[in-house]
């Protein structure tokens, strides 16, 4: 069965809440990062997992030494269910999103290009038309994803072609396969970066592309430990100089 407060619990509810709150400043009021002993449950999409999440775990566990973290990766529309039935605490995801959350901090837009492999046959053509595009399997993500609606939406424009969407839930598999030469994709910019510099991908100069993905950090500032708050800025910082870098 279930589990419900009684009235005097709801009565008393709010007073504990100021409690764990107290205990939190004093852990933050006296700067001993050992008093603060906690499980810290992350949730992130793919994209920050190819990115700078390493670098984002390092700088929580320089600042927060005590701190354990149970990661989650997964597609942003599952992120954001788990987020609002507190199964997560924070989560490094991009919008759109169907619901607000107190606590919400910006990580900054992630352009998408096209990418194909070197002997694609797409290499060196100037204005590239839809027609070059859709005489390839065009490699996305999950159909539950905002960027597949967008390159979905895009190509139904034209009936006549035959276009082939190949959706997956991992963009990962998108890169290796479009490294393999399986098809073109539009991936984050980011995530490219080193195929991109190395010669291993070229660029496919197409003129459009989806919208760049909105990123946020996100967890509910009125319940959440005040060390969730503290990550959530950590992944702002590491998200500014991640931007700056590339």
């Amino acid at each position: 069965g279930s589990v419900r407060l009684t009235s005097k619990g709801r009565q008393l509810l709010d007073h504990a809440r100021k409690v764990l709150h107290a205990v939190d400043d004093f852990a933050d009021a006296s700067s001993e990062a050992h008093l603060i002993e906690s499980t810290l449950r992350l949730g992130v999409t793919e994209m920050i997992v190819h990115t700078w999440l390493s670098d984002f775990l390092k700088a929580l566990s320089t600042t927060l030494p005590y701190l354990h973290v149970e990661l989650t990766v997964d597609l942003s529309v599952n992120l954001e269910r788990e987020l609002a039935a507190r199964s997560i605490d924070l989560t490094l995801q991009n919008g759109p999103f169907r619901q607000q959350m107190s606590g919400q901090i910006p990580l900054g837009n992630y352009p998408l290009v096209w990418v194909a492999a070197r002997d694609s046959g797409l290499r060196g053509i100037k204005n590239l038309t839809m027609d070059h595009i859709a005489a390839h399997p065009i490699l996305t993500h999950s159909r539950d994803t905002l960027l597949y609606a967008e390159t979905a939406a895009h190509f139904s424009r034209r009936k006549d072609l035959n276009v082939r969407l190949v959706p997956s839930s991992n963009l990962a598999a998108c890169l290796h396969m479009t490294l393999n030469g399986m098809g073109v994709a539009t991936l984050p910019a980011a995530m490219v970066r080193h195929e991109l510099a190395s010669g291993a991908l070229i660029r496919v100069e197409y003129d459009w592309q989806p919208a760049p993905l909105e990123f946020s950090a996100r967890f509910d500032a009125d319940r959440a430990a005040n060390f969730v708050a503290k990550a959530a800025k950590i992944a702002r910082d590491l998200a500014t100089a991640h931007s700056l870098g590339s």
